[in-house]
C-alpha cells in the first residue's frame, strides 16, 4: 500500500503561508483555474435573526386549506408554511430573492407563480429577473420569461383558464426602459403579449381582474423614475385604464376621478360584488375612489390624509371578500372602512400591534376573521380582523446594512436593519441562537454599529441622517454625537447611510458628511480634516422637491456626500475617501491635502457611486475598490485595484461575477484570497481577484451587503441584505488553496484547533414556531481536499492516538473539492449492564484528551496521512491538575460501569443457565439447586441495577444507577469532581468489588460441583463468558 505524508503543524504552517504569500505577492500571480465545486462541504450558518424579521412584499394562501401559505419578501426569497406559519422553509434559494408578487392556482394549489423584483420602490430596494413557476409546491421552479421587466407588481390567473395569465410589470426604476406594462400569456407561460403599454417610463402598478367577466381588467399605470438623488412619482403617462375584451383594447378612465398628474394607482375588485371596484389615486389631493358599474362611472369616497400616506410605498386597497362594505387600507398602520370607503379607523385602535409599513395582506374567503398581513418588521396572523395579532417569530429574512464583530468570547456580531433598527446577538449559544439571544441597541433604519476595541461598556450605532450614537451598555443611555457645522458655514450633508469608521491600530474615529471629520476622544469633539470632498453639484442637492406628486423626503435621497471611509492598517496619514457622486479620494497626511484619482479609474460613467474602499493589509500603496452603478441603470459589477496610490488601476471582475458590488475584503493572512459581496451573493478569489467563484454552501444568491474576518476564531461574517447574518466557521481551509494543492489528487487541509469546552445548556423549549440560529459544529473537523470526487471503492478515515492506537474510523467525504468531515472527539459510551430502563446518565463517552492526532485517508491503495489538533478552551478557568484530576475521575466511573456490566453479564448469563439447566435435570435434588441458583443470581442483578418498569419514572436506583449519576455529574463539567464525589465513586468502587469477589466465588466454589451432577445427566456444564468474549460481542 502507497503511503503519502502531507502535514505541517497547525501554528507552523499558517506562519510559513504567511511569510510565502507575502514573498509571493511581489511576483505575478499564478492563474487558478477554479469554479464553485471547489469549495466543496464549507458552508455558511444561518444565525438569524427572525426576532426583528424583514420586508414581506407579498403573500398568497390557499383558500381550501389556509395552514399553506407562501411568503415572497423584498429581498429573502420565498418561503412556504404547511401548518400556518408554525413552520417555514426557504423555495426559492436557487432564484433571484427579490420578490414582488405571488400568486397560487386556487383549483391547482401546487401550481404557484412568482414574479421578481420587489414593486415598493423605496431607495434600497432590488431588483428582479422575470417570472416563475411552479407546479408541485415549491419543490422545483422554471423560470417562464419577461427576464427583463425587473420588476413585477402583480400576477392574476383567469378564473377558468389556468392557462390565461396576466402580469403587471413595472419595469425598470433607474432607467427607462420598454419592457413594462401589463403582459398576456394564453399558454401558460410559454409566450407572452404585452397588451397595455403607454411608454419607457410607465409602468403597471397594479392589476386586478373581474371574477363575474374575467374579460373585464383594471390597471393602475404609473409613471416613475428614482435616480441616486431624487425620486418622481407621477407624470404624463399615469392613469387608470380598463379593458373589457380580454386586452385587445384599453380605455383610459378620465372622468369622476383625480384631474392633473396622477401617481401610484392601486385598484381592488369586491370579491362579492364585481360591480363594485375602488381606485386608490395618488394626486395633488389622493383619494379612494369608488364604481358601483364595473368602472363606468367613479364617485370620489375619501381624501383624508391616510389615503395619500406614501404612495409609491404603501399605494395598495384590498376589498374584503365577504363583506361588500369592508375594505383595507396598509399603510404605516393597517386601516379599514365599514361603510364602503367613507370613512376608516385603524385597527390598531381595536388593539392590533403590528410593525409599521404595511406591504400585502391576504383575507380567508370562508372566514374574513383570518389575516395575514406582510410589513416592513415581518409576517402577521390576525383570527379577528386585525384587532390582535400574532407575529410570526420564524422568518429568517432580516435586511442587513453592516455587520461588525468584537473579541469577547464567545464573538458578538453587530449590524444595523432597515426599518428595524441595531442589534447585537452571540455568534453561538448553548441553545443555538435562539431569539432571545438578539439585543436590541438602538432604533430607526439602523446601519454601522461598532463595539469600541477599547471600553467594552461603549458601544456605537447610528440611524438614517448622520445621526449617531454612543451607547454605555451598563446604564442603557445613548449619547448624540453627531458633529454639527459652525456657525455661519455650510450646512452638512450626510448620506442616508452615513459612512462611520475607526482607525484599525488607534483609538481614533471618522465620520462622513461631505467633509471628512476626526475624533479623537471617541465623538466629544469633531475636527474637520478635508475640504468638500464630493462634487458638491446643486442638481443633485434637490432633496426637498424629492417625492413627485408627493413629496417624499426622508434623507434617502441625500447625495454629494462621503459613503465610506478607511484608513490604511500600515500607514494612519494614509486615508481613502470614496462618495456617493463618484468622488475616490486620497490622503497621504493624514488629511492635509486630498487628491481625487477617479479619473484614473477607466470604463466608469461619470458619477459612478463609490460603494467601498479596501486598502492593502500589506502594502500601503495597494488598494482594492467597488463601485456601484445599479442606481443609474448600470448592474455591472466594478472592481479594481491599484499598487501605486492610485496613480493607476486594474479592474479585476470577470464574467463569474454576477450582480453589482458592494464590498470586498482582503484575507488578514492570505493577501491572494479575496472575497466580494454583490446583490446576487458571495464570490471568492484565491488568486488575488485574478478568477473568481461563486460561493453557495447554504448561502442563497442574496444580497450581500457586508463582509468582516473574526480574526481569532478565521471566521468570515456575512451581513446580507435579506437572510440576516451569516457566518462561514474557519476559512483556514481557503487561505492553504494554491496552485499546488489543486493539482493534488488529496491534500490535507489544516483547520483551527478544535476547543475542548462545555458551551453549557439553556432552557430553549421554545416550540416550533421560532426560529433558532446554528451554532459551530462541536467536533474536530477534519478537511481535505479532493481534486475529483470519489466514485468507486473503497474510501474512509482512521483516526490514531500518539501511542499509534486506531480510536476512531469515520465515513469519508468524497465530493469534488474541499471536505470537512466531523469527529466528535467522544469515546464510546461505558458498556453498562442491561435493564428495560435506559441508563441516561451514561449515554455519552468521555472526550479524547488534547492533543495531536494523526488522521489517514484510506482511498483504494493509498493512505494519505494528516493531523487534527486538539486543546482545552483557554477561557474555561480551570488548572492543569484541576483537568487531570476530572479525567482520572471520569475514566474511573467509566471502567467502573463496564466492570459492573461484565459482572451483571456472568450474573445473568448463570441464572438463565441455571434456570435452563433446571428444566432439563431428571434428579429433583439437582433441579432444586439449580432453581435456587437462577433465584439468587436474579436478586444479585436485582442488587446491580433498575429493573422495575412503568409507564412513569421508577425512581429505583441500584448499583449502575448510582454510578451513573456521578459519571454524569463529573462528565458535565470540565473541573476538578468535588470530595463527596471522589468519596461516593470509592464506596461504589468498593461494593462493586465485593460483588466480583461474591460472583468470582460462585463460580470457583458451587459451579464445578453442579457441572459435575449435570455431568451425569448428560447435561452439558456452565459455560462463563470471559472478558475477551464480553469484549467482543461489540465488535
Amino acid at each position: 500500500m502507497k503511503k503519502i505524508t502531507n502535514y505541517l503543524s497547525y501554528t507552523f504552517l499558517i506562519l510559513l503561508s504567511l511569510s510565502v504569500f507575502i514573498s509571493a505577492n511581489s511576483q505575478t500571480t499564478k492563474k487558478v483555474k477554479v469554479n464553485k465545486n471547489i469549495f466543496g462541504a464549507i458552508e455558511a450558518r444561518h444565525i438569524g435573526s427572525a426576532t426583528m424579521s424583514g420586508r414581506i412584499a407579498a403573500l398568497d394562501a390557499v383558500q381550501k386549506d389556509p395552514r399553506i401559505i407562501y411568503v415572497g419578501t423584498a429581498s429573502g426569497g420565498v418561503w412556504k408554511s404547511k401548518n400556518g406559519g408554525v413552520k417555514f422553509k426557504p423555495v426559492f434559494d436557487k432564484h433571484n430573492q427579490c420578490i414582488g408578487a405571488i400568486t397560487i392556482d386556487q383549483d391547482h394549489p401546487d401550481t404557484v407563480w412568482v414574479g421578481t423584483g420587489e414593486s415598493r420602490v423605496r431607495n434600497s430596494v432590488s431588483v428582479g429577473d422575470g417570472i416563475y413557476r411552479t407546479t408541485d409546491g415549491g419543490e422545483n421552479w422554471k423560470r417562464m420569461g419577461l427576464d427583463s421587466t425587473e420588476r413585477i407588481a402583480r400576477i392574476l390567473i383567469h378564473p377558468t383558464d389556468p392557462n390565461i395569465i396576466y402580469v403587471a410589470a413595472l419595469g425598470h426604476l433607474w432607467n427607462a426602459n420598454k419592457d413594462r406594462g401589463v403582459y398576456k400569456t394564453n399558454d401558460g407561460g410559454e409566450t407572452w403579449e404585452k397588451i397595455l403599454y403607454i411608454d419607457e417610463n410607465t409602468g403597471c402598478s397594479d392589476l386586478t381582474i373581474d371574477p363575474e367577466n374575467p374579460d373585464i381588467l383594471y390597471a393602475g399605470m404609473w409613471d416613475f423614475r428614482r435616480l441616486p438623488y431624487f425620486f418622481r412619482s407621477g407624470g404624463t403617462g399615469s392613469g387608470l385604464y380598463i379593458t373589457r375584451d380580454g386586452g385587445n383594447e384599453w380605455e383610459k378612465v378620465t372622468e369622476g376621478i383625480s384631474e392633473g398628474t396622477l401617481g401610484r394607482i392601486a385598484v381592488s375588485i369586491s370579491p362579492v360584488d364585481p360591480n363594485i371596484v375602488y381606485a386608490l389615486i395618488e394626486s395633488e389631493k389622493s383619494a379612494l375612489y369608488k364604481s358601483e358599474d364595473k368602472g363606468i362611472t367613479w364617485k370620489k369616497m375619501n381624501d383624508t390624509p391616510v389615503m395619500g400616506a406614501r404612495p409609491f410605498y404603501f399605494s395598495y386597497i384590498v376589498a374584503d371578500p365577504i363583506d361588500t362594505n369592508r375594505i383595507y387600507k396598509p399603510g404605516y398602520y393597517l386601516s379599514f372602512s365599514e361603510n364602503g370607503g367613507k370613512n376608516f379607523m385603524p385597527t390598531y385602535i381595536t388593539g392590533g400591534n403590528v410593525h409599521s409599513d404595511l406591504h400585502a395582506l391576504w383575507i380567508s374567503k370562508k372566514d374574513n376573521n383570518f389575516l395575514y398581513l406582510g410589513t416592513d418588521g415581518g409576517l402577521y396572523v390576525s383570527n379577528d380582523k386585525g384587532s390582535s395579532w400574532r407575529f410570526i417569530r420564524n422568518l429568517p429574512v432580516s435586511q442587513f446594512y453592516h455587520v461588525t464583530v468584537d473579541n469577547q468570547e464567545p464573538y458578538n456580531v453587530y449590524g444595523g436593519l432597515q426599518d428595524n433598527g441595531s442589534w447585537m446577538a452571540p455568534s453561538k449559544s448553548p441553545s443555538g441562537i435562539q431569539n432571545r439571544n438578539w439585543t436590541s441597541v438602538g432604533y430607526g433604519d439602523g446601519f454601522y454599529v461598532f463595539p469600541d476595541k477599547y471600553d467594552d461598556n461603549i458601544l456605537y450605532w447610528q440611524y438614517q441622517g448622520g445621526n449617531i450614537k454612543r451607547k454605555y451598555i451598563d446604564t442603557k443611555e445613548s449619547k448624540d454625537i453627531k458633529p454639527y457645522a459652525e456657525e455661519g458655514k455650510e450646512e452638512l450633508r450626510f448620506n442616508w447611510n452615513t459612512p462611520v469608521a475607526f482607525s484599525p491600530t488607534r483609538n481614533v474615529m471618522y465620520v462622513g458628511s461631505q467633509f471628512l471629520f476626526k475624533s479623537e476622544d471617541k465623538g466629544d469633539s469633531w475636527e474637520k480634516i478635508s475640504p468638500d470632498l464630493t462634487t458638491n453639484d446643486p442638481e443633485k442637492q434637490k432633496q426637498d422637491e424629492t417625492g413627485g406628486v408627493t413629496i417624499d423626503n426622508s434623507t434617502a435621497e441625500n447625495h454629494c456626500t462621503i459613503w465610506t471611509i478607511n484608513e490604511s492598517p500600515l500607514d494612519t496619514n494614509v486615508i481613502w475617501v470614496g462618495t456617493d457622486d463618484g468622488n475616490l479620494q486620497i490622503t497621504k497626511d493624514g488629511g492635509q491635502s486630498w487628491t481625487n484619482v477617479v479619473e484614473k479609474v477607466t470604463g466608469l460613467q461619470p458619477g459612478t457611486w463609490v460603494s467601498y474602499v479596501c486598502p492593502s493589509l500589506y502594502d500601503t500603496a495597494t488598494a482594492y475598490v467597488t463601485f456601484d452603478g445599479h442606481r443609474t441603470g448600470d448592474m455591472q459589477p466594478y472592481l479594481f485595484k491599484t499598487t501605486n496610490f492610485g496613480k493607476t488601476w486594474t479592474s479585476l471582475t470577470d464574467d463569474n461575477i454576477k450582480g453589482y458590488c458592494y464590498k470586498m475584503i482582503q484575507d488578514p493572512v492570505n493577501p491572494n484570497l479575496l472575497f466580494l459581496g454583490t446583490e446576487f451573493g458571495l464570490f471568492v478569489s484565491i488568486d488575488g481577484g485574478e478568477v473568481w467563484s461563486q460561493f453557495k454552501g447554504n448561502l442563497p444568491n442574496v444580497s450581500v451587503r457586508d463582509l468582516v474576518i473574526q480574526e481569532r476564531e478565521n471566521d468570515l461574517v456575512i451581513g446580507t441584505h435579506g437572510r440576516g447574518i451569516m457566518i462561514i466557521d474557519d476559512i483556514t481551509p481557503l487561505r492553504q488553496l494554491t496552485e499546488e494543492t489543486l493539482q493534488q489528487d488529496v491534500a490535507f487541509l489544516d483547520s483551527r484547533p478544535y476547543e475542548l469546552g462545555y458551551l453549557g445548556w439553556e432552557m430553549g423549549l421554545t416550540g416550533d414556531d421560532e426560529f433558532v440560529g446554528s451554532n459551530p459544529q462541536g467536533a474536530s473537523i477534519i478537511t481535505y481536499y479532493l481534486k475529483k470526487r470519489h466514485i468507486f471503492g473503497d474510501m474512509f478515515i482512521e483516526i490514531y492516538n500518539n501511542d499509534g492506537e486506531k480510536i476512531k474510523e469515520l465515513p469519508a467525504g468524497k465530493r469534488k473539492g474541499i471536505n470537512r468531515v466531523p469527529w466528535h472527539m467522544r469515546m464510546k459510551p461505558p458498556k453498562v449492564p442491561s435493564s428495560p430502563l435506559l441508563a441516561y446518565r451514561a449515554m455519552y463517552g468521555p472526550t479524547y484528551p488534547p492533543g495531536e492526532y494523526t488522521v489517514k485517508i484510506i482511498k483504494g491503495d493509498n493512505t494519505y496521512e494528516g493531523k487534527v489538533s486538539v486543546v482545552y478552551d483557554e477561557t474555561i478557568p480551570h488548572s492543569a491538575e484541576s483537568r487531570d484530576k476530572r479525567l482520572k475521575t471520569l475514566m474511573e466511573a467509566y471502567n467502573l460501569l463496564q466492570d459492573l456490566a461484565f459482572i451483571d453479564k456472568q450474573v445473568t448469563d448463570i441464572g438463565d443457565q441455571a434456570k435452563e439447566k433446571s428444566a432439563k435435570a431428571n434428579n429433583k435434588s439437582l433441579g432444586k439447586k439449580l432453581t435456587t441458583l437462577s433465584n439468587e443470581m436474579e436478586e444479585l442483578h436485582k442488587e446491580l441495577v433498575a429493573t422495575k418498569t412503568g409507564i412513569a419514572i421508577t425512581g429505583e436506583e441500584k448499583l449502575r444507577e448510582k454510578i451513573a449519576d456521578i459519571y454524569s455529574a463529573v462528565l458535565s463539567y470540565q473541573g476538578k469532581p468535588t470530595q463527596s464525589q471522589i468519596k461516593r465513586l470509592g464506596n461504589l468502587s468498593n461494593q462493586v468489588n465485593d460483588k466480583r469477589v461474591l460472583v468470582d466465588e460462585i463460580m470457583k466454589e458451587e459451579l464445578p460441583g453442579l457441572d459435575k451432577q449435570l455431568a451425569k445427566e448428560d447435561i452439558e456444564g456452565f459455560k462463563i463468558i470471559t472478558k475477551e468474549e464480553f469484549w467482543e460481542e461489540d465488535k
